[in-house]
């Protein structure tokens, strides 16, 4: 009998943790082929300030960490451990830093199409950001991506000029706040457990074991 699960992911697509999180998610759930689970991608903004047309990345980063010599080390660290899962970081194809609200949108509407439909948007978001530096803050790079995942563009295209979804998303954000999230990657298993931060997969691969066989046997 195959057990079933919930996971919803709390993420932000500029953050490179959570590109390392999706990556050693897909490889947990490989090493558990029993379990059906059933993913969805939440929202969460590292830097709700930066303003819609986006700030220079470089800048912004000296401004957050002090100098370059802090931001290589953090990117280096980051790069290896990329690599390891497959991603090809290059922070130096970086320009942009985005405001990420306009793609969460793009992600909540995604879900309309089923989970493998906004799992491909997810992915294809990071890549673009990580792999390919480009700005995905800007509508024309998102409805490129909408298209690849496989999204009826047309909507997404009259949908993102408008206020459409920009307070729900912003009320999911103040809510994973409320329950004391304060960084990305969260996973949520069924509502009831969270495991934080980019864990290596056999960690994820225990926890959704752990929670599927719960489920299993209070039904």
């Amino acid at each position: 009998m195959t057990a079933s699960i919930q996971i919803d992911v709390v993420s932000d697509v500029v953050c490179p943790w959570c590109f390392v999180g999706k990556r050693r998610l897909e490889s947990a759930l490989a090493a558990a082929p029993e379990i059906e689970a059933t993913v969805r991608w939440r929202p969460y903004q590292l830097d709700p300030t930066i303003p819609q047309e986006g700030l220079d990345r470089r800048d912004y980063m000296i401004s957050k960490f002090g100098s370059e010599d802090r931001i290589k080390q953090i990117h280096a660290n980051i790069v290896s451990l990329g690599a390891a899962e497959g991603i090809s970081f290059d922070f130096d194809a970086i320009k942009m830093a985005p405001n990420t609200l306009d793609a969460h949108r793009v992600i909540r509407w995604a879900a309309s199409n089923g989970s493998e439909v906004q799992n491909r948007l997810v992915n294809i978001l990071f890549s673009a950001y990580f792999e390919q530096g480009q700005n995905i803050g800007d509508r024309t790079i998102l409805l490129e991506a909408a298209q690849l995942a496989g999204m009826d563009v047309s909507v997404v295209e009259t949908l993102l000029p408008s206020d459409a979804d920009i307070e729900a998303v912003q009320t999911e954000i103040a809510t994973a706040s409320r329950m004391g999230i304060t960084g990305v990657p969260c996973f949520l298993l069924e509502n009831k457990y969270a495991v934080m931060g980019a864990q290596d997969a056999s960690v994820l691969t225990d926890a959704i074991r752990q929670v599927a066989q719960e489920k299993a046997n209070s039904a």
